[in-house]
């Protein structure tokens, strides 16, 4: 059963569109907040800041490094959580490792492109099979199937307006992923660095919010319809069992 939106706490990414058609969105939350913001671009922008001033790949990896530890430590001090800070961290880590390990600053980006790639791959994949993607995590996050899989799944795809709308961001994520390849690949190609690391913040954090925006105005009217046939479907069904057990 989904969560009432009452004790529901704000969610980042994707799993904020669980939250469309209740009332209580926000694409600041489900970016990270400004304190995510910052934390998310702030490693990359040192990084291509670093290189720039200095070409000196191993300071520059250094630096970046301990920023994006710092980052952590600066949460476990705090006592906040740091589940959003050590993904980071973890992605970081990898672009540095790759950068460091081939001696060329621009390979800082490839771990990006691949998953870019992996993203418009797996996602083409259930746009061509009719079985949204997003709509599979959505819904997946919303209202966790730990039985009767069947019904829940055929539950939001026999929504033909929801379906829809899954259908229609799913697609939308597929061209911001698609586009960020188109842009990003031929700097990597000819090597320039600094417009590649501007590219990279630029179609970051930006589209990401912009992405998540215009996915949640798809989705929200289809949504809020969906969750009123469902808490419509649990009222008959509650009356339903109080009405047998009168008669028994």
């Amino acid at each position: 059963m989904p969560d009432s939106a009452s004790n529901r706490k704000p969610r980042t990414g994707v799993a904020a569109l669980t939250q469309a058609g209740d009332g209580d969105f926000s694409v600041i939350d489900a970016i990270g907040g400004p304190r995510g913001v910052v934390e998310s671009m702030l490693p990359g922008f040192v990084f291509v800041v670093m290189f720039v001033i200095t070409s000196d790949l191993r300071s520059t990896v250094l630096v970046s490094a301990v920023l994006a530890a710092v980052q952590v430590v600066a949460r476990l001090i705090q006592r906040q959580s740091v589940m959003g800070a050590l993904s980071g961290l973890v992605s970081v880590a990898i672009c540095l490792v790759w950068a460091w390990h081939s001696h060329e600053a621009r390979n800082y980006y490839m771990f990006g492109f691949i998953t870019n790639a992996v993203y418009i791959v797996l996602l083409g994949i259930s746009l061509i099979a009719r079985v949204p993607g997003l709509g599979l995590v959505v819904e997946f996050i919303r209202s966790l199937p730990t039985d009767h899989f069947r019904d829940w799944f055929h539950g939001w795809m026999n929504d033909k307006p929801l379906k829809r709308a899954y259908m229609a961001i799913t697609a939308l994520w597929v061209g911001v992923f698609t586009l960020r390849l188109l842009v990003q690949v031929p700097l990597y190609l000819s090597d320039r660095v600094a417009w590649l690391g501007t590219a990279r913040l630029l179609m970051g954090i930006p589209f990401w919010a912009l992405a998540i925006w215009v996915s949640y105005l798809i989705v929200a009217t289809p949504m809020h319809r969906h969750r009123e046939l469902e808490r419509a479907v649990q009222r008959q069904s509650a009356d339903s069992g109080d009405l047998t057990a009168e008669r028994g």
